[in-house]
């Protein structure tokens, strides 16, 4: 029996591997989680990730929560007045066929309350849960990098 289970472990594990940075839910994959280290006296830290909903019909990302926060609330940007604020919403629709980015100045989840500074460093991991309308809760791992993926842009902001 144990010989079978080792067996087993070691043709699992380049699949888990493979997929560290996706996870699915349902219909829907969730890319590249990630956090961007921020100084030890930081208040709050955000998390970012793209959610792409392989169905036909839409879901909504309802909350999130993480251990290493008191309180974790879905945010976007918007501009108002000429200027970008940021403001927490409800929940988050992902269309059918869809995808939605969160991302710096867009769409993130913002972690306040912070109880564990310990996985706020860079090439650490922390658990963030998603609870979604349709597909359920599905738990990542959010890696905290120095900067931001390449690709991705981030605004200065200047007050």
């Amino acid at each position: 029996m144990l010989n079978k289970l080792i067996v087993l472990a070691a043709l699992l594990l380049p699949a888990c591997f493979a997929n560290a940075h996706e996870y699915k839910a349902g219909e829907l994959e969730i890319a590249h989680p990630w956090s961007q280290e921020l100084p030890p006296n930081a208040p709050t830290v955000a998390a970012y990730f793209v959610i792409q909903n392989n169905g036909t019909t839409a879901d909504k990302l309802l909350s999130v929560d993480s251990p290493i926060a008191g309180i974790a609330q879905l945010h976007e940007h918007v501009m108002q007045n000429d200027l970008m604020k940021m403001q927490q919403v409800p929940s988050v629709e992902i269309p059918g066929g869809g995808d939605v980015t969160f991302a710096p100045m867009a769409y993130h989840v913002m972690l306040l309350e912070l109880k564990d500074r310990s996985l706020l460093s860079d090439g650490k991991r922390f658990p963030l849960t998603m609870h979604f309308e349709k597909s359920g809760d599905v738990t990542v791992e959010v890696t905290v990098q120095k900067k931001a993926p390449d690709g991705v842009q981030v605004h200065a902001h200047n007050p």
